[in-house]
């Protein structure tokens, strides 16, 4: 049997591979001579993906409003994964900053764009049916959103505005966490009694925030940015899109998913209560909350102006 040059090359490769971890080259061959070919549909798993939709009722626009909320989850997680090559890069450069957060914001954008698919391809009389067996669940309940905040912006921009001044970075990480912006929408206003909503949504995830205020307190996206040379910090395309993602999440992503739901609660023909009970149109609107991970990079009457509907 004859080898070429190129074969040659790749064996040998492959073998200094397996040696690196003390395993045997030949037995990984014979491993995959009998291995299957790998199938799309193995790969991407197909099937598995196409099973998780599980109606609860047998209204058919349920379907577009569960698969629609399950696209946003992988999407989600794709951006927390671009978002952690960036935390975690050795030698972080500005081109390799600029490049990944434009990933995040494309991400985004698609997210934006995308509220037509569920704000006009539902109808609102079914919406107003099948929405009573969701209840207390909410799109407030999404803990990769969460994730995603906590890994773009120092905590103290994510408090709840009217607490901002009594926490500071020595703040314990579950006090903080109970002051988060987002905590006002799962709380009596006069008891500060936390919903069942709030309550479930901590059960399940609040050491899983815990972890990670605490994994990116000083690798997160701004403080990334701040390690920067000062040079790099004044390059104009990383500085266009930290603004460009600053706004497309905390303005225009929000407002989109504001007004659709404005379509549906406040359209007339229910209480115009949320599924979960939140307050939703101050909880989502940007001008109450001032959501913005990086206000360093915007002016006196851009941070004034924030999330003003014109």
């Amino acid at each position: 049997m004859t080898i070429n040059d190129t074969t040659a090359s790749i064996l040998e490769e492959i073998d200094q591979k397996f040696k690196a971890i003390n395993q045997k080259t030949e037995t990984h061959l014979e491993g995959l001579l009998w291995s299957k070919p790998i199938t799309y549909w193995d790969y991407i798993q197909t099937d598995a993906l196409l099973n998780l939709q599980i109606q609860r009722t047998t209204l058919p626009d349920e379907m577009v409003f569960i698969m629609y909320h399950q696209v946003n989850e992988l999407l989600f997680k794709m951006i927390l994964w671009e978002m952690h090559q960036i935390s975690y890069a050795e030698k972080l450069t500005t081109e390799f900053f600029t490049e990944r957060l434009m990933r995040v914001s494309r991400y985004f954008d698609m997210l934006t764009t995308s509220f037509d698919i569920m704000g006009d391809g539902m109808e609102v009389e079914q919406y107003m049916k099948f929405r009573n067996t969701l209840t207390p669940a909410s799109g407030f309940q999404s803990a990769q959103y969460r994730m995603i905040e906590i890994a773009s912006t120092d905590l103290i921009n994510l408090i709840d505005y009217r607490f901002r001044a009594t926490i500071d970075r020595n703040t314990p990480y579950e006090h903080a966490l109970d002051h988060m912006y987002w905590q006002a929408a799962g709380k009596d206003h006069q008891t500060g009694e936390k919903s069942y909503l709030l309550l479930e949504f901590e059960r399940k995830y609040k050491a899983a925030f815990i972890t990670q205020m605490k994994e990116y307190n000083t690798i997160n996206l701004w403080q990334k940015f701040k390690q920067l040379p000062d040079v790099d910090k004044e390059n104009p395309e990383l500085v266009k899109a930290m603004r460009h993602y600053d706004h497309t999440v905390n303005i225009t992503w929000v407002m989109g998913h504001l007004n659709a739901a404005r379509k549906y609660i406040d359209n007339g023909k229910g209480d115009g209560e949320a599924t979960g009970g939140s307050d939703w149109k101050k909880y989502m609107h940007p001008k109450y909350q001032r959501r913005i991970f990086f206000p360093e990079l915007w002016n006196e009457e851009e941070l004034t102006n924030w999330g003003v509907e014109k």
